[in-house]
């Protein structure tokens, strides 16, 4: 038995099983099927079947023992060579060049430790096709990634240098700001106790600052001690924008709590070439109200105005008013008052009833400060009369245009919940304005 394809003219050939035997001396060949319509694959392999050989499924053929993602990676490692930064790291290929690679597509898809990140860099425990692509064939140890990141320490100048010439020209603006994160152990010799952001106050600080181009992309970075103060990193920037990359126009955006007053005059003015954008602390806009240089009917037409003050020579004043902000702090300031009046009806009702009233200037005067414990004083309070034996109180709703303008403030009322946690919720509530001003020195 076997297939034959049989010529046919100017039409396709016939392919057609057949089988052959012999009849009085000759050959006689007797036609089974006609296969014309099968697949050229199907054909093949029933030709094999008829020569006698053992086909295999191709689930049988081989048998997977791994499979490790790899289109994540492919993804990140991918735009990271598109980037050219390994170039930036290394004009040429080496071991720490890789291992750092592999840190940073590591760090972006799957943040962990560096004992976690040798795990999945290792062939017998890999967790993508990272270490592959890379060409990480040895055994990566924990030691091999920190002896990397040294190997990068020395080269960030140059890295830094080589960002900066990409991403910063002169005239660029340039945005800096600073962060803090804890630190376990006690040997690094930058940690301190200080400020912590992550309210760990428990564990040293260190702070390192961060300088972006205008897009947001990294240029450089910088660590210092746990308990530096955020405007006294300032200095340090403007000379590394000055002296090593070159700069002799720039534009530093940096926020109120950095870009202070003392700082601006000490550390921005006396550079020729160096302008900045910050904002004003609340109680500088404050001043700016009281004194009428900021006015309600200013942003009648405009959301921005833009005004001029002898305090700030030199300085324009960007004021911006967002209405749904504003709104937001009328309806937050509403429930602040409610809220607090609440309690206080508590202290009237307590004084009033029947059984166990409460009594005595001190016991009265400790009850009243229980409501009002978070704030400085009560919004508005009109009257106020404390005695042995009763407690009135009461609150004026009526406010005036300048008050409206500055919903929120420290001066109105908190909600009673004599509890830590609730009076940072409600300082977190009061503490934004619905006004805002920029100064800038551009």
């Amino acid at each position: 038995m076997y297939v034959e394809s049989v010529p046919n003219r100017n039409s396709p050939p016939a392919i057609l099983l057949r089988e052959s035997s012999r009849l009085d001396g000759k050959i006689v060949k007797r036609t089974l099927a006609n296969l014309s319509d099968w697949p050229a694959s199907q054909i093949a392999s029933l030709r094999r079947v008829l020569k006698g050989e053992s086909l295999v499924a191709p689930a049988e053929a081989f048998h997977i023992q791994r499979s490790t993602p790899h289109g994540h990676v492919a993804a990140v490692l991918g735009t990271l060579r598109r980037l050219g930064l390994e170039r930036i790291l290394a004009r040429t290929q080496c071991a720490e060049r890789d291992l750092v690679v592999a840190m940073i597509v590591a760090r972006i898809l799957e943040p962990s430790s560096k004992l976690a990140t040798t795990r999945g860099l290792r062939q017998e425990t890999a967790t993508s096709s990272l270490s592959s692509l890379l060409g990480l064939d040895q055994a990566v140890e924990e030691a091999h990634l920190y002896r990397a990141l040294d190997w990068l320490l020395e080269r960030q100048q140059n890295v830094e240098n080589a960002l900066a010439k990409r991403h910063l020209s002169d005239g660029s603006l340039v945005l800096y700001d600073v962060s803090s994160t804890y630190f376990e152990g006690r040997r690094c010799p930058l940690a301190r106790f200080g400020h912590s952001r992550d309210e760990r106050s428990g564990n040293p600080q260190i702070v390192f600052g961060l300088l972006t181009a205008p897009e947001g992309c990294p240029v450089a970075v910088e660590v210092f001690e746990g308990n530096t103060g955020d405007p006294t990193t300032v200095a340090p920037q403007v000379n590394k924008l000055r002296q090593r990359f070159g700069l002799t126009q720039v534009i530093l955006v940096g926020d109120r709590g950095m870009l202070t007053s003392a700082r601006i005059r000490e550390d921005l003015k006396p550079q020729e070439g160096l302008q900045w954008i910050s904002a004003l602390k609340s109680v500088q806009i404050q001043q700016l109200v009281t004194g009428g240089a900021l006015q309600l009917s200013l942003f009648d037409q405009h959301d921005l105005a833009e005004i001029r003050h002898p305090s700030y020579p030199g300085e324009r004043l960007i004021a911006c008013r967002n209405p749904l902000l504003a709104e937001e702090r009328k309806r937050k300031r509403k429930e602040l008052l409610e809220a607090t009046e609440k309690q206080l009806n508590k202290i009237v009702a307590a004084t009033q009833r029947k059984k166990k009233p409460l009594r005595g200037r001190r016991e009265i005067g400790l009850a009243r400060w229980a409501a009002f414990w978070a704030a400085t004083r009560w919004a508005n309070t009109s009257a106020c009369l404390l005695k042995k034996t009763a407690f009135v109180a009461s609150a004026s709703r009526t406010i005036s245009n300048g008050k409206r303008l500055w919903m929120g403030s420290t001066s109105f009322a908190p909600v009673f919940r004599p509890r830590l946690s609730a009076v940072k919720k409600w300082w977190s509530a009061i503490r934004d304005y619905p006004m805002s001003s920029a100064r800038s020195g551009v």
